[in-house]
């Protein structure tokens, strides 16, 4: 299966989302499906890749990041807040926003702008983000304008900087579709088309752990531009396994893993790296 099967740009798609979302109460429960005990661990699996991004050779920088989908502030508030100056939150529900403003308590001070759009219709100002951050929000837009997305936001980031993708991955090689939410979940192979189609090169791929069994196999793809990273076209086998382009590098870490007996009541009051 190529990246070009659902190319459906139809308005009842992103009108269904945008209807099932009203009706979902914003809260950190609303905004994970009714698994908000998974928060910290998401939160301090997300903080450790920042850690190793700041660490690399030619790390991000720290002044600003952009959170895509950001519900009522969560990622904002216990991750990219502590980690940059400055942050940009887009969203389309207006509610969340207006949410947001509350729960992101002191933090708000950190927040520079609220953009009430949808990401379909959303480009970045150029070059102006160390980090964009795009999670469990990505399935909610048609392959036709993943790829302008990624691309506005490659265009949107500062020298060195990165786009993080946290989402879902489906078991087999197909798209399977989520009619209560109009959503997709994509095989780990499209993601790879898809970036390689945005001009995006795969610096990182790290799989989460310790979510509750049932759920979809999570990645976290770290992508930068191809002028800034070069590409190393290692072919369809190894877009169809999950291997990044450049995984033979010495420092490419693909795998955070935290044991079960991990501490995941943990404060989350600095990025000191």
């Amino acid at each position: 299966m190529s990246a070009e099967p659902l190319n459906n740009t139809d308005d009842q798609f992103y009108n269904n989302a945008a209807k099932y979302w009203s009706d979902v109460p914003p809260t950190v429960d609303g905004m994970l499906g009714g698994f908000g005990y998974i928060s910290q661990t998401d939160i301090k699996s997300s903080k450790m890749l920042l850690k190793h991004l700041f660490n690399a050779k030619n790390p991000p920088g720290k002044e600003y990041a952009l959170d895509c989908g950001a519900g009522i502030g969560r990622i904002s508030k216990f991750l990219l807040t502590d980690c940059f100056e400055k942050v940009d939150m887009v969203e389309q529900n207006k509610d969340f926003l207006e949410t947001a403003k509350i729960y992101l308590g002191l933090k708000i001070s950190k927040i520079a702008n609220f953009y009430p759009i949808g990401l379909q219709n959303f480009k970045p100002e150029p070059e102006k983000y160390d980090v964009i951050w795009i999670q469990w929000v990505i399935g909610h837009l048609t392959n036709k304008d993943v790829i302008p997305f990624l691309i506005a936001c490659r265009k949107g980031l500062k020298k060195n900087g990165v786009i993080v993708l946290k989402e879902n991955i489906t078991s087999t090689d197909e798209i399977e579709k989520d009619e209560l939410d109009s959503s997709i979940t994509r095989p780990m192979f499209m993601f790879h088309q898809l970036f390689e189609k945005a001009k995006l090169s795969c610096y990182r791929q790290l799989k989460q752990h310790n979510f509750p069994k049932g759920l979809y196999s999570i990645y976290m793809f770290v992508l930068r531009p191809f002028e800034n990273h070069p590409h190393d076209n290692s072919g369809e086998e190894n877009l169809r396994n999950g291997i990044c382009a450049n995984r033979r590098e010495s420092n490419n870490v693909t795998d955070l893993n935290f044991s079960s007996n991990t501490n995941t009541d943990i404060t989350y009051n600095n990025c000191n790296f």
